[in-house]
This record gives C-alpha cells, sequence and structure tokens, in this order.
C-alpha cells in the first residue's frame, strides 16, 4: 500500500510540477562551469572597484551595458543606481524574477588579496573606506553570469525572466529613499507582472558546495532605533550642578537588554535588541548637554516586535525621567521579515538538493539578520537561499564574519549559486 502512495504521489508531483528536460538542465549546468572564470573575474572587478548604497553609479552602469550586450530590453537606472534586464522568449509562460544586490558597505578591507579595494567615500559625513564585506559583488557576478546563459538559452526556455540589480539593500542613506522598496515603487514587478521571486546570498560561513534555506521566517524584521537624551550641561568636577546624559545612556544600554532576557516569549522567537553607537560630549571635564544613542532591532514575530517597542520607549523614557533628563526616543520600521513561501520552497528544495547532492541542501533556524529582499516576498511568492563560501579546510570558528574588514569568500562557492539560479529558473519556467 505504501508503495502504491509514494507511486501515486510522485506521479501527481510530476503532472503537477512538469521538470525542465534533463538535456537542458545538463547544458546549463555546462555552460554554468564554462563561464565560472568569467565570474569571477567580474566578483574581483567589483570587488576592487565597490560603491557604497545609492552611490553604485559605476556599478550599475557596468551592469547595464552588460545587459544590453546580451540583447536584453534594460531599464536603467531604477531606483537611482540599480539596473533591471527582462528577457522575453516570446513563449507563454510564467515571469520570474532573478535579483541580485549591488552595494558596499563603509568598511576598510584588511585582506592582501590583489584585488583588495582601496577605494574610499563618504559616508554620514566622514571619509571611510569602502568594501564588498557582505558578498553583494559575487551576487551580481552570479547574476550576470545567470542572464548570459538564459539568454544564450533562450529558445529552450518559455515565458518571461526578469533580472533585478538592486542598489541599498544594506539601506539608503539618512534622508534618501532607496533598496528594494524603492525598486518596487518604481515599478520593477510590473510589466511584465513578476509571479514569483527567487535571491540567494553567499555566506562565509558555510562551507563551499552547500545550500542552506528555510521554510516561511528565514530571517528577521529590522527596525532602527534612535535616542536623543536631552540633560544639562556642567562642569566634570561638579556634576551636581547638571543633569548627565552619559550616565542616563550607560543605565539605558544595560536596561534595554532585560527586554529579551525577560519579557519575551523565547521559546516562540528569537529577538535582539542592540545599540551600535553613542555620541556625546567634547572635552573629559565637561559633562555634555545631549548625547544620542542608535541601534538595531531584530525581531521574527510582529507580537513579539510590538512589545520591543514598546518596552523600549518606557523604559528610555522612565530611566531618563528618574535621572532628570529627557528622552526622545524613535522607533522607525526598516524591513520585514524575510519570509520563503511554503509551497515554493517545498517545491524548490528536490532541485536544490540536484544541485548540492544528498545532505548539502540544509534547512536552517531563522537567523536575526536582515533582508530586504523580504519587500519583493511581500509582493510575490519568494525563495532566498543561501550559498555557501567558506573554504572546506577553514575553521568555522576562526573564520571572519560578513560586515567585518578581514571577511573574505571562497570563490568556488559562486558555482553552486549560478548553477542553483540556473536550475530553479529553468524548473519554474516549466512548472506551468
Amino acid at each position: 500500500m505504501r508503495k502504491i502512495c509514494a507511486a501515486f504521489f510522485c506521479f501527481v508531483y510530476l503532472e503537477a510540477f512538469p521538470q525542465a528536460n534533463t538535456k537542458l538542465l545538463s547544458t546549463l549546468d555546462q555552460q554554468a562551469k564554462a563561464i565560472e572564470n568569467k565570474v569571477i573575474d567580474w566578483r574581483r572587478h567589483f570587488h576592487q572597484n565597490p560603491e557604497l548604497s545609492n552611490r553604485e553609479f559605476k556599478t550599475g552602469a557596468k551592469i547595464a551595458e552588460h545587459l544590453k550586450s546580451l540583447g536584453l530590453e534594460v531599464r536603467y537606472p531604477v531606483a537611482k543606481t540599480g539596473a533591471v534586464g527582462i528577457l522575453r522568449t516570446g513563449k507563454p509562460g510564467p515571469v520570474l524574477a532573478l535579483r541580485a544586490d549591488i552595494d558596499g558597505l563603509p568598511v576598510v578591507e584588511r585582506n592582501s588579496l590583489p584585488f583588495a579595494s582601496k577605494a574610499k567615500s563618504e559616508y554620514q559625513g566622514q571619509e571611510v573606506g569602502v568594501m564588498h564585506a557582505c558578498g553583494h559583488d559575487t551576487h551580481i557576478a552570479i547574476l550576470m553570469g545567470a542572464a548570459e546563459i538564459l539568454t544564450k538559452n533562450k529558445n529552450d526556455l518559455k515565458g518571461t525572466i526578469v533580472f533585478l540589480f538592486q542598489p541599498a539593500e544594506e539601506g539608503a542613506p539618512d534622508g534618501e529613499e532607496g533598496g528594494a522598496a524603492l525598486m518596487i515603487k518604481e515599478g520593477a514587478l510590473e510589466n511584465p507582472k513578476v509571479e514569483a521571486a527567487f535571491g540567494l546570498h553567499i555566506n562565509s560561513l558555510t562551507p563551499v558546495g552547500t545550500i542552506t534555506y528555510r521554510p516561511e521566517g528565514e530571517m528577521a524584521a529590522v527596525d532602527n532605533l534612535n535616542i536623543k537624551l536631552t540633560g544639562r550641561q556642567t562642569h566634570g568636577a561638579a556634576p551636581w550642578n547638571g543633569a548627565d546624559p552619559i550616565v542616563a545612556a550607560a543605565q539605558i544600554v544595560t536596561a534595554l537588554q532585560t527586554i529579551v532576557s525577560r519579557n519575551l516569549e523565547l521559546t516562540n522567537a528569537a529577538a535582539v535588541v542592540t545599540i551600535g553607537k553613542i555620541s556625546g560630549g567634547v572635552r573629559r571635564n565637561i559633562i555634555p548637554e545631549t548625547v544620542e544613542m542608535q541601534g538595531t532591532i531584530r525581531t521574527l514575530d510582529s507580537k513579539m516586535q510590538d512589545v520591543v517597542h514598546a518596552r523600549i520607549k518606557e523604559i528610555t523614557e522612565n530611566i531618563a525621567t528618574g535621572m532628570g533628563v529627557r528622552a526622545d526616543v524613535e522607533v522607525t520600521k526598516l524591513y520585514p521579515v524575510t519570509y520563503n513561501d511554503p509551497k515554493l520552497t517545498a517545491w524548490a528544495a528536490p532541485f536544490i538538493e540536484r544541485v548540492t547532492g544528498k545532505n548539502k541542501a540544509i534547512i536552517i533556524p531563522a537567523a536575526t539578520g536582515a533582508e530586504d529582499f523580504s519587500f519583493y516576498a511581500q509582493k510575490v511568492p519568494g525563495f532566498f537561499f543561501f550559498v555557501g563560501g567558506m573554504a572546506l579546510n577553514a575553521d568555522k570558528d576562526k573564520t571572519p564574519s560578513h560586515h567585518t574588514p578581514d571577511f573574505y569568500i571562497d570563490e568556488s562557492g559562486m558555482l553552486t549559486g549560478l548553477r542553483a539560479m540556473l536550475g530553479l529558473t529553468a524548473e519554474y519556467l516549466y512548472k506551468k
């Protein structure tokens, strides 16, 4: 009976989701391998020439040039510096979006790579180094390679593919719009109307050849936190003559950590409240009038998100009041939870394992990192996955994480990402 049921399920599955033919998938794999060195060269170019969010002028122009060279319909610029390429096969079928983010970070690179970044730019009024310290350079190169190969095989595909090269995933500069939200606002998912979206992210802490993912909530919602404390300035030798916002800030930083440990049901979902920047004072013997604090909030549950927001305001204002200081608290929602559509994820799983081999396509716990791919996944079913970029002989405990000066990617992992994106695309276009 079990064998009959299993056979019936397999028949129904294949009827519902007809697969792309084996010959096409084999061709895509072969062409991915053939183009691997070209993809690596692109990655090295972008790594050596990173640009900050909403300032990816040369990056966007080079991408648009490549898309035009393939004969694609190109929209550029979109969302300030982004590019959209459209591959129309001329045959009816699904409309699928593939997304790569393109911005770097204000980080000074410490790697001794021959293509290490020496770039500098301005960030929040300061001169900073710029580095692709999160792997967006690999994402650009992989999607450029996918665009080239899929265009080459246009006659064997059906439907439409929309290539989204998106700026400002790391967040637009203060006072500016940007990222996925602006791409959507400017019509990146319309004309043609996209019905599903795939995205990937390289991971420096996962071995090459591995792909990880999670159905439903995969990455956290992220909110920005700004606190301004206003006290009364006085001489450092006579603190009783003023109201000290620095001491208040110290008390608040410590107290905010009790929100996660004492106010949230952590068996439900994780959460994080981090203060990452404190600014105040100009001289060691002067208690300043103001202190400004900036932080980030990560949540995986909307009800817990509301609790965190309320408790931050209550704790901050009450501590400040008790110390004779005024607190102005501002919480701004930035990105929602990155949500993988359960049905789409279940459909994608066997095709991911085809690329990695058995036991190398792994379902992972939810992460407290955030991704603005989440905006696309709010509009259409989305599937977002992680591609291993850590050398097989590396010690994970000693491997630099993302957003650090020593961040490093083993480029051999990029082929896995390219093959996965090609295979998923071909399979999806034959899904209906």
